[in-house]
């Protein structure tokens, strides 16, 4: 169906649902999500004019990302005045000072995902790549992108740091800034592209979350082989299927173009009213960050600017929000499909004082990522354009010789399939009596009657695993660490999961609970009610760091020797307790502290809003003591940015068990 010559109905895609981690044969899954009926078996394209494509999307996401910062977040409500070209902007001062082009969120995590490419080879796995982010990511991030990198440092892995289940904002922009390369690095094979940035998108989103990076995906890929916008938008719009989430608003944004073709202000307030709202998914994120919203401005920007690489960079940036996004992706999608000759050179050489013989002076200097080496753009794109070649020929393509020119032979139709491997998760916290159901991540190339699981050791009683999944109900307390063996013929992979089983919940029997400030009980009350995530209990918070503590009372003594923390979702700069120890009642009435404290996983140290993040648990245990009073101490935490600072903690559940 061609979306441009009528209108088309808008259905909705129900959720998937994804569990706590993906399931097992996951590129297979993707495959039937990708239309892929009209592509040519084969495609061609000369090594110079792909080398060429590659530096015009990079050169083009460069300009798009500093370009849109000084647009970022400043037309909300309405959009930017109809007064084109804007020009850089404020950050032009950043260039200048850098004397060359500088890295942003739009740009690094691609750096750093060809960096993984260039040592692991050209499908990292997402154990490799959760490694880079651990390491490279220190902070300056943002969104669902910081939610995952907590979740990564708590013992998660992809895709559980980006299930909607663990990540409260999956539905936000994160992926669309950050996997153009999966696509740029797969020329013409429009459903590789769009399968391998299903896949990497999952380390941060879910669901529909991921749909607009597939989009793009599928457009950038396509974008070798055509400059025509209505149907590369086509091909977005086949690779997602009729009834997708993006695909409804994509026809949605299509209809309103046609509807005030000279007045793009009327289509983005329409579009204002429609996503620019609080959508009843979104419990702890900012609405000007959503997925569909971003996605959707941006095939305004890309049907109102009718091919122009300027005009389109400009309407990207009145469109607002997180405008410096969609300028980024656009311009290198122009761009890319367009070649290098067709950027502006004022674009490319924004500094007219400066006699620059490269375009940004061919330097790329990192300000935001720990250990990430500055590098030559010229260089970054020869080495892109080399992976490229490598996924070529690694899904079956060739290079031929014509007229002395090397000729890539692309294998259109060309699937991903993730890597091999299978992934632990962090410590399953549990109780006796309590449903085990937990489905471990694990891909392999071979269909499932060919992939085995050997168990080593013994299961926790109850329990039983069969093909990555464990059920049962746990039936005993104790600690049991289960070691497992993926197979997929030669290949193999050990993983290990540690299930601490505790004894019943013993905080709803408590006579009072305690806490050193004066919030109303009904609300401490969220502190015992079951639910590990929301409600929460949010403190009182402080321009100061304070001491705070949390617990219960028995009228009688109790046996303890565990207890169980569940941070809730702090706030953007505050919400945690750090400095954490646990004390008991003695009867004499003083508080002593317990012996022996484990936490596992452990606390992050420090003040770093970066890592305290996420509905993670927390299991405290020591030397068993018998007392009618336990508490949680610890420092109110918050890591201020912006004034006035804030320090605080936000809590969603506290149990207490014996053992």
């Amino acid at each position: 169906m061609n979306p441009f010559s009528s209108n088309q109905p808008m259905l909705e895609m129900s959720n998937k649902g994804w569990t706590v981690v993906c399931c097992m044969l996951f590129g297979c899954i993707m495959m039937s999500l990708v239309g892929c009926d009209t592509q040519p078996e084969e495609r061609r394209i000369s090594k110079a004019e792909y080398q060429d494509k590659v530096a015009a999307s990079w050169y083009g996401q460069l300009i798009g990302n500093m370009y849109g910062l000084s647009y970022e977040f400043k037309f909300l409500e309405e959009p930017g005045p109809d007064d084109f070209p804007y020009g850089y902007g404020p950050t032009l001062d950043q260039v200048r000072d850098l004397q060359g082009a500088f890295s942003d969120d739009d740009t690094d995590i691609e750096y750093m995902s060809l960096l993984q490419m260039e040592k692991h080879g050209p499908e990292p796995t997402y154990r490799e790549l959760t490694a880079a982010w651990k390491y490279h990511i220190r902070d300056r991030i943002w969104a669902a992108n910081r939610v995952a990198l907590n979740l990564m440092h708590h013992g998660y892995f992809p895709p559980a740091t980006g299930d909607s289940t663990m990540n409260a904002r999956w539905f936000e922009i994160d992926p669309q800034l950050v996997n153009e390369i999966w696509s740029v690095t797969a020329p013409g094979m429009v459903d590789y592209a769009v399968q391998k940035t299903d896949w990497a998108s999952r380390i941060t989103n879910d669901s529909f979350g991921v749909q607009p990076a597939m989009f793009y995906a599928a457009m950038y890929a396509e974008a070798f082989f055509s400059r025509d916008i209505e149907h590369l938008i086509e091909t977005g719009l086949s690779a997602l299927g009729e009834e997708a989430h993006f695909s409804v608003v994509v026809r949605e944004m299509i209809d309103l173009h046609r509807t005030y073709p000279d007045r793009w202000q009327d289509a983005r307030k329409e579009l204002r009213d429609r996503y620019y709202v609080r959508q009843p998914f979104n419990k702890h994120g900012w609405e000007p960050i959503d997925a569909t919203l971003n996605g959707a401005a941006a095939i305004l920007a890309l049907l109102y600017g009718k091919g122009d690489i300027w005009r389109t960079l400009d309407l990207a940036s009145a469109m607002g929000f997180d405008a410096d996004n969609q300028a980024a992706t656009m311009t290198g999608l122009l761009a890319l499909s367009q070649g290098s000759a067709a950027l502006p050179q004022e674009l490319l050489f924004p500094l007219e004082e400066e006699s620059w013989t490269m375009p940004f002076n061919d330097r790329y200097i990192n300000i935001t990522r720990y250990d990430l080496p500055d590098a030559s753009i010229s260089d970054m794109i020869n080495r892109l354009a080399h992976q490229g070649e490598k996924v070529i020929l690694l899904k079956g393509g060739r290079i031929e010789l014509q007229d002395e020119e090397e000729i890539y032979v692309i294998p259109s139709g060309a699937a991903f399939t993730p890597p091999f491997e299978a992934l632990p998760t962090a410590p399953v916290l549990a109780e006796v009596g309590q449903e085990a159901s937990l489905q471990l991540y694990a891909s392999s190339g071979a269909s499932l009657e060919r992939t085995t699981w050997d168990v080593l050791g013994t299961l926790p009683a109850g329990v039983t695993f069969k093909q990555g999944a464990f059920s049962g109900r746990f039936e005993a307390a104790g600690d049991v660490t289960v070691e497992l063996i993926f197979r997929s013929g030669q290949d193999a992979d050990t993983v290990s999961v540690n299930f601490l089983i505790r004894s019943p919940n013993m905080a709803g029997s408590a006579s009072s609970i305690l806490h050193n400030d004066t919030e109303p009980e009904a609300d401490l009350e969220r502190l015992r009610d079951g639910r590990l995530q929301d409600p929460a209990f949010v403190s009182v918070s402080r321009s100061i760091p304070f001491d705070q503590w949390y617990g219960y009372a028995w009228k009688q003594p109790v046996s303890i020797s565990r207890v169980g923390f569940h941070n809730g979702f702090p706030d953007e700069e505050w919400g945690w307790l750090k400095n954490v120890q646990v004390e008991y009642l003695t009867a004499a009435g003083s508080w002593n502290t317990v012996d022996d404290l484990v936490i596992d996983p452990p606390m992050p140290a420090g003040d770093s809003k970066y890592l305290h993040r996420s509905f993670v648990g927390y299991d405290l245990r020591f030397q068993p003591v018998l007392s009618r009073g336990i508490r949680i101490t610890g420092t109110a935490g918050g890591h201020p940015v912006d004034a006035p600072p804030r320090y605080g903690s936000i809590i969603s559940e506290i149990t207490v068990h014996s053992n």
